[in-house]
């Protein structure tokens, strides 16, 4: 695979509500390194130039939504952007890349359910429970 496969240049749409969503998605996006972002006004769309082992769609789609932006949400742009999160995630798995971490919520989520769960030799049962014959 060449270095020219893994320059991705994709485009993410906005939905119409709430007006005025690109020009912050475009400042919020640029605080990125190795990003490029352009925003197409008419179109109300950002084209994104990005390298696949620095980024990928779908990462860039989740930040953009945990800021709180709405993405298009029509039935082609699903069916899009689920093709081109398949292709992308191929992709880095036979470069063999390593698999990104999670973000750092969702890995402390788990962190916390892991302690807040009873395990290894815990047994709640009282000891004259367990020594009754």
């Amino acid at each position: 695979m060449s270095s020219t496969d893994l320059k991705k240049n994709r485009e993410i749409l906005f939905s119409k509500f709430p007006p005025g969503q690109v020009p912050e998605a475009a400042g919020d996006l640029q605080a990125l390194e190795a990003l490029a972002v352009e925003p197409r006004f008419e179109k109300r769309s950002l084209g994104v130039h990005y390298d696949l082992q620095q980024h990928t769609l779908r990462e860039l789609d989740d930040h953009l939504i945990d800021k709180g932006y709405h993405l298009d949400n029509t039935l082609m742009s699903k069916l899009t952007q689920a093709l081109i999160y398949y292709v992308e995630e191929t992709q880095l798995h036979n470069i063999g890349a390593p698999e990104k971490r999670l973000k750092r919520s969702a890995q402390e989520a788990y962190v916390q359910a892991w302690e807040h769960r009873p395990h290894g030799d815990h047994d709640d049962t009282p000891p004259e429970w367990r020594e009754y014959k």
